[in-house]
């Protein structure tokens, strides 16, 4: 399958290359909107000064001072926000083995264009998956040269590899992935209790992280599952019985291992009171849902519509609506877009059979844009928005420097004007297959301007040349 091409040239925009300076009358500094004047040097935030509101008047106007040379101030107009980076850490890029589905070059320019500055990218569905050391190199070398945001990986548990684990963790890998039921790719399989129990162990031994798609195949063995194109009918066959039963397993290897455990794609909000009552136990679990599962219904979701399938999969408004009263209440940790993109070919595939179509959904440029806008509709602030999206992600993965703006941290940032509407349109986006739910979602709110580093990378529809760097630090460390 040919490239799809990228939106606009791949060349800098008009902003310059390096910022040096970033006025503005609302920057987000610890958890509120305020009058500011970051201060970059060498792609981290030097000096915070903030500023009262007669000063703040300047933000779209004026000089920023004498010491900073003409072309490398950067004045935020009144009305836009600047905001940490966002920081995604469940991403399926695919590279190399299906490049044809999602690619380190097209992934990373859907990124920089959603306001998205770090990755961090699954261990399947890549051939081979991301489950040893050679095969990391081998990932690494496929995205050498092409990141536009900057990248970290996942490892992989799959049975017969926990004695691997610890050389992936040492090579930076910020953590392990299983599956407790099929993948839906025959080269990365489930892990039995067994398996489960001695990798978290011997992941406990050395502090690092485990992340579980939890969905229990018994239940979903004995669930009705017949060929049909009634979105429906799909998520009776991914009933909140099979998320529920194996967090509930879950939860117990934790308090027989002790391993610092996450909850990836948390669909059914049935669970939150075993989420709960762990938390309250004081085990180490945290927990992520979907932009998906926060700005769709199952009820308005066509039939034979395979964009919209996802595993687990999307479900009704009043779990919707749980899912948000959980976030806020702080048993859900972070949102991610868990962007699981393929070609038309396998969403399609046993057309209008959704049983058959391939299960995941393309959001990673569209996820951040897409909950700010429908947190505004629910009273919920940007604050609360970017904590989610990008400095609890970023803390997941141990990258103290990523998703906040304070000095000393990377000046990785986002401008983000409110008032914007769009609607956003699948073949527009950078996604290499023009294929997302999000196709046709009206919404107030678009990412404007993305700085990595102090170095502008998108901005009105543009990129830059690639500058993303690898995450590698030992330990979950940044590097």
């Amino acid at each position: 399958m040919p490239d799809r091409a990228l939106p606009g040239p791949a060349a800098p925009p008009a902003l310059p290359r390096t910022i040096r300076t970033v006025r503005a009358a609302e920057v987000l500094l610890e958890g509120e909107l305020v009058p500011a004047v970051l201060h970059l040097d060498g792609g981290r935030i030097r000096r915070i000064e903030r500023l009262d509101g007669a000063d703040a008047t300047v933000a779209t106007g004026g000089a920023v001072g004498p010491s900073a040379p003409p072309g490398e101030e950067l004045r935020v107009p009144d009305g836009v926000r600047v905001l940490p980076g966002n920081v995604d850490t469940h991403v399926h890029i695919n590279e190399p083995g299906r490049t044809e589905w999602e690619g380190f070059a097209t992934a990373t320019t859907a990124a920089a264009l959603g306001g998205v500055t770090t990755l961090v990218d699954m261990p399947l569905n890549s051939v081979p998956p991301t489950v040893d050391l050679p095969a990391l190199r081998v990932k690494q070398a496929a995205a050498r040269d092409a990141l536009r945001v900057d990248l970290g990986f996942w490892g992989g548990i799959v049975p017969g590899n926990t004695g691997a684990l610890e050389g992936l963790w040492d090579a930076g890998v910020r953590g392990f992935k299983c599956f407790l039921l099929p993948s839906g790719v025959d080269e990365f399989p489930p892990v039995d209790a067994r398996q489960l129990r001695e990798a978290m162990r011997e992941v406990a031994r050395f502090d690092g992280l485990v992340i579980v798609h939890a969905e229990d195949a018994r239940t979903i063995a004995q669930a009705p599952a017949v060929p049909s194109a009634s979105y429906a009918d799909f998520v009776a066959s991914r009933p909140d019985a099979a998320e529920v039963t194996a967090i509930a397993g879950l939860i117990e290897a934790i308090r027989e291992t002790g391993a610092r455990t996450h909850l990836l794609h948390l669909s059914s909000a049935r669970a939150l009171d075993l989420i709960a009552s762990a938390r309250t136990e004081g085990l180490p679990l945290t927990v992520e849902t979907c932009p998906h599962y926060l700005c769709f219904d199952a009820a308005t979701i066509p039939d034979a519509a395979p964009e919209y399938k996802c595993c687990p999969p999307i479900r009704d408004s009043g779990n919707r609506d749980a899912l948000w009263q959980g976030l806020q209440e702080g048993l859900i940790d972070t949102v991610v877009t868990d962007h699981s993109p393929s070609t038309a070919e396998e969403k399609r595939r046993g057309a209008p059979d959704l049983q058959q179509a391939w299960g995941g959904i393309s959001g990673l440029q569209a996820g951040f844009t897409a909950v700010a806008a429908h947190a505004q509709e629910r009273g919920v602030g940007i604050a609360q928005v970017s904590r989610w999206m990008a400095t609890a992600t970023a803390d997941l993965v141990g990258l103290p420097a990523k998703g906040r703006i304070a000095e000393g941290a990377d000046a990785d940032l986002v401008l983000h004007d409110p008032r914007r509407a769009r609607t956003l349109r699948a073949a527009e986006l950078a996604h290499r297959n023009p294929i997302s739910a999000y196709d046709g979602m009206a919404l107030h709110g678009e990412v404007t301007t993305t700085i990595l580093r102090g170095a502008v990378i998108a901005q009105g529809g543009r990129v830059a040349v690639p500058q993303g760097r690898f995450l590698t630090g030992r330990g979950g460390a940044p590097a």
